[in-house]
């Protein structure tokens, strides 16, 4: 752990569920990727960058449920822009995804 955060900075961050409604290969990435849309319900549709692809297939992750930090600024990835983080636990270079264990209402707030 490098350094204490309080409540109020970690209540900064806009965690939300969304669900996965669309993948595509991302060649022009440095380190193998996926392009991801996701929707967000009432926040809307937004895209993101995820170096997943050693453990999860394009069908896979089709319609599958995750949590993602949807306030962050844009960041442009390549020639892609990424519009929110999609979370996962790390385990040396696979990335494991965060998920709710029962399906919920994608843009449900994750405290």
């Amino acid at each position: 752990m490098n350094k204490s955060l309080s409540f109020d900075d970690f209540s900064k961050v806009d965690l939300r569920v969304g669900t996965i409604i669309e993948v595509n290969d991302f060649p022009e990435a440095r380190k193998p990727a996926y392009q991801l849309t996701i929707d967000f319900g009432p926040l809307g549709i937004k895209k993101s960058s995820a170096q997943i692809t050693d453990l999860y297939s394009k069908g896979d992750l089709l319609n599958r449920q995750i949590v993602a930090v949807v306030n962050f600024e844009k960041k442009q990835i390549a020639n892609f822009m990424s519009e929110c983080l999609v979370l996962g636990a790390v385990n040396n270079k696979e990335v494991i995804l965060l998920h709710p264990e029962s399906k919920i209402k994608n843009g449900s707030i994750v405290s």
